[in-house]
């Protein structure tokens, strides 16, 4: 007789598979990464009296991905304030004063030309950060100039570093030499009336030149040497030469 065989266990069923905790990690940690090198955009606003040049430089900005624009409504919240013009005048000035009271933005400058020493220093004054010619600014430069001031670095041409350097290092001669600081100061009709004595012109012969009378040609050249504390027209004459005036 035949023993009926015992059932044979039920075969096991297998628990849903779940990640494990290192796998969860990874995903996690790939995630955090992705999330980490996803560039932090730069908020921009953009100045121009011009608005062919604001055009221009919105277009060039628009297309990178590094930045957002701004408009001036909210520009409070710019991370760096762009300001495009073709030279540096009062209304400029006024502007740039302007931007560097907002605490949050610093200022970059997009400029056609400085006109003289005294306008790069008082667009450095009134808080530029960066400077770069009109002229040179295609879309990777205007990149790097933004990315360099949202960094707090400052840029400066060289040739324009040059020119800041000697307009201060003139500042610093006017500051121990008093005649000197009156020299900074020289009309342009005083220093054109000295480069005509320096050619040898008499008082006459000056008046002619310039469409003055012999008695305003005498009172602008003794305003001048009397200002210089200087003792005569030769004296006044050598005194401009050796400092670049004239």
């Amino acid at each position: 007789m035949t023993r009926p065989q015992a059932n044979s266990p039920a075969p096991a069923t297998s628990a849903p598979h779940s990640p494990s905790r290192s796998a969860q990690t990874v995903t996690r940690t790939n995630r955090w990464t992705a999330t980490a090198e996803r560039p932090k955009r730069v908020s921009v606003t953009v100045y121009a009296p011009d608005p062919v040049l604001h055009v221009g430089i919105v277009h060039q900005l628009r297309q990178r991905p590094e930045i957002e624009l701004v408009d001036e409504g909210s520009a409070h919240s710019a991370q760096v304030s762009l300001v495009t013009v073709d030279t540096v005048d009062d209304e400029t000035s006024a502007l740039l004063n302007r931007l560097r009271h907002e605490p949050a933005t610093r200022t970059g400058l997009v400029v056609g030309t400085f006109e003289s020493g005294d306008a790069l220093q008082r667009a450095i004054d009134s808080g530029v950060a960066a400077v770069l010619r009109r002229a040179e600014a295609d879309q990777d430069r205007l990149l790097g100039l933004v990315l360099a001031i949202a960094n707090g670095e400052g840029v400066l041409p060289g040739d324009l570093l040059a020119k800041l350097l000697s307009h201060v290092g003139s500042l610093q001669r006017s500051a121990l030499d008093p005649r000197a600081a009156s020299l900074s100061t020289l009309t342009p009709r005083e220093a054109e009336m000295l480069r005509l004595v320096a050619e040898g012109l008499d008082t006459a012969e000056i008046a002619r030149k310039t469409a003055y009378s012999e008695r305003t040609v005498k009172n602008v050249l003794h305003e001048v040497i009397t200002r210089l504390q200087l003792r005569n027209r030769a004296h006044a004459v050598g005194y401009a030469l050796r400092n670049g005036l004239i």
